[in-house]
């Protein structure tokens, strides 16, 4: 697959304005051949009650580099839903960012497979998490 990378990635970070990726700051830094990797700040925007990061910020986080990443294997006359996340929140983060890395398990012409990793800036695993997408014909 050939692919202009900055290309690709100003395209991802345009099509999240005004949507809960804006809302969440979630930019769109790196991609690959079978990669996608997002951040996200981890700040009060994005705490639980007890001033930690929401296990429901991480999984947005996961399911908005997931999805985005199966749009880099299908035609323009396809598009994308996640039909099934599952997560894991293995460390808590209190401030700083949190980085997403979607990378492809499955490859299949309806369904999408990803695992997708939440880091921070050490490299800590913060959550582990599971997407399921499926591929459809666009609508008209």
């Amino acid at each position: 697959m050939a692919f202009d990378k900055e290309k690709t990635l100003k395209m991802f970070n345009e099509i999240c304005r005004n949507t809960l990726m804006q809302t969440l700051q979630i930019e769109f830094i790196d991609v690959g051949e079978d990669f996608l990797v997002a951040k996200m700040p981890v700040n009060s925007t994005v705490h639980q009650p007890m001033g930690l990061l929401h296990g429901g910020a991480s999984v947005a986080l996961a399911e908005s580099v997931g999805s985005a990443a199966s749009m880099l294997f299908i035609n323009q006359d396809r598009e994308v839903r996640g039909i099934e996340i599952s997560a894991n929140h293995v460390k808590s983060k209190k401030e700083g960012t949190v980085f997403g890395t979607a990378r492809i398990i499955h490859k299949g012409a309806s369904i999408h497979l990803w695992e997708i990793r939440i880091t921070d800036e050490k490299d800590n695993l913060i959550s582990l998490c599971k997407l399921t997408n499926m591929v459809l014909p666009r609508k008209k």
